[in-house]
Order: structure tokens, then C-alpha cells, then sequence
């Protein structure tokens, strides 16, 4: 069985926001927290270990990019950082923006129930534009 992010079945290539040196960037499927992005590493690995070291330092230099232009795009209180690949065995961090009307501001975002927030085609459009904007791409 192939690596879904290899094999391009996963995340959804309409929901590319920027293509970094490194690592890709998505908006996340559910917008329960508004920004929820996906950053996938370019290239298969399943550990942090497993990239050279310049090569981490530049991934990491990614995420905090990423996390800055959320931060900027919706005024975020917080920034949450995700590494698992439990089910996509494939590095790629989940970055949340933690807003100040945030239900539950003190909880994983994993562990707040809700039902996903699907955004109409438009709506996701205009918030991958908002985030794109923030890049600087």
C-alpha cells in the first residue's frame, strides 16, 4: 500500500496553498478552527530524525513561516503545532490558529467535539487567498 501523501490522494490539490522548497501547504478539510492548515513534507519520510540536518532546519523554518502567516491571517491568540503520522504515514504538521472566540480555548483542538465545518468552494477559496496572502505568495 502506498503513502496516500505520495500517491496524491491525500490532501485534496484544491486545497493547495502555497508549494514551499520543502513542504506543501493545505487548507484542512474541516474549518471548525478557521486557518486549520496541513503542511506535507515534499518528500516520504515518516520521522523527523530521518531528514538531514539542514534539511530539518529548513522544514522547521517552514513551519514557522506557515505559523507566522496564520497568526497574521485571523489574529490568532495561539498558534497549535501537530506532528503525529499515526494515520497518514507521512511527516506533515497540522498548524491551528486559536482565535479569541475559540469554544474551547485551553483544549486540544482533538479533543473538542464538533461536527466539521465543510466551507462552500467560494469561502474556502477566499480563506486559502487570505492565508496565501500572509505568505507573501
Amino acid at each position: 500500500m502506498t503513502c496516500p501523501a505520495c500517491g496524491g490522494r491525500w490532501p485534496e490539490a484544491v486545497d493547495q496553498i502555497a508549494e514551499l522548497h520543502e513542504s506543501i501547504l493545505y487548507l484542512h478539510t474541516d474549518q471548525f478552527f478557521p486557518g486549520w492548515s496541513v503542511l506535507v513534507l515534499r518528500r516520504h519520510a515518516t520521522e523527523l530524525f530521518e531528514l538531514e540536518p539542514a534539511e530539518r532546519a529548513r522544514v522547521m523554518d517552514e513551519v514557522s513561516d506557515v505559523a507566522r502567516a496564520l497568526k497574521l491571517a485571523f489574529d490568532a491568540r495561539k498558534i497549535n503545532y501537530a506532528l503525529f503520522g499515526n494515520l497518514v504515514p507521512h511527516l506533515h504538521w497540522h498548524l491551528i490558529p486559536r482565535l479569541a472566540t475559540d469554544p474551547a480555548p485551553r483544549e486540544s483542538v482533538f479533543s473538542v467535539a464538533h461536527d466539521p465545518v465543510q466551507l462552500a468552494r467560494m469561502e474556502r477559496s477566499d480563506r486559502i487567498a487570505r492565508i496565501r496572502g500572509r505568505l507573501g505568495r
